[in-house]
């Protein structure tokens, strides 16, 4: 396994255990001491393809496999792509039983939270770093992913988890791979972002939107 595109090109079609070695050797030809440009070529190729290419896998254990891969790789995709533009793929993923696969999704959304969160946790500074997003375009995300991950939880909420004291005590399920989220999003953004946030959330609740055509 010598490229980014052999490994998944045995992910994806594989047997079990080569499947399972693939996804491992991953980490070891990202991290492999080369100038090889294609890697990174590839790397980028794959990101963008894993939506398309995770449909297509039937086996759970490929599932596991190919994302755990793609989680690898995840942080060095396409910096001109929007920071969100696999949001929708990685709430299916959070949906899944299989907690290896909530995690990785759990990992990539985090670390798209960061730049998300700079003009928040650095205010005075006009940051230039790579892949930064501009305020005003993160302050929307932001606000779309606070709304998203409350509305995910309401619809995972089960009265049985009134019962647990301490968030670490929670069953290990989708509910609990969500609130990791929504908890690293909270303390990224600080109690009066999160106040603002949860404002417009009413705001909205309380004015939906008027969609044409619906009954």
């Amino acid at each position: 396994m010598n490229s980014i595109k052999e490994c998944f090109e045995i992910i994806l079609n594989g047997d079990s255990e080569n499947c399972r070695l693939a996804s491992l050797a991953v980490k070891k030809v990202l991290y492999r001491t080369d100038n090889d440009i294609k890697k990174y070529e590839e790397i980028r190729e794959q990101v963008n393809l894993a939506p398309e290419n995770y449909e297509r896998i039937t086996e759970e254990w490929r599932q596991k496999n190919f994302v755990r891969a793609i989680s690898v790789i995840y942080f060095l995709h396409d910096v001109n792509k929007s920071p969100d533009f696999l949001f929708p793929w990685f709430f299916q993923l959070l949906k899944n039983k299989n907690g290896i696969v909530r995690y990785s999704a759990v990992k990539m959304i985090s670390h798209e939270l960061w730049p998300l969160t700079v003009h928040i946790r650095f205010p005075e500074k006009k940051s230039t770093i790579l892949g930064v997003v501009p305020p005003h375009t993160a302050d929307k995300i932001l606000f779309s992913l606070f709304v998203s991950l409350h509305q995910f939880l309401q619809h995972l909420w089960k009265p049985e988890y009134k019962k647990y004291r301490y968030f670490k005590d929670l069953p290990t399920n989708s509910y609990k791979s969500v609130s990791m989220v929504l908890i690293e999003l909270e303390e990224l953004c600080g109690k009066e972002y999160i106040k603002y946030l949860e404002d417009e959330y009413k705001k909205l609740l309380s004015n939906p939107p008027n969609i044409i055509g619906t009954a």
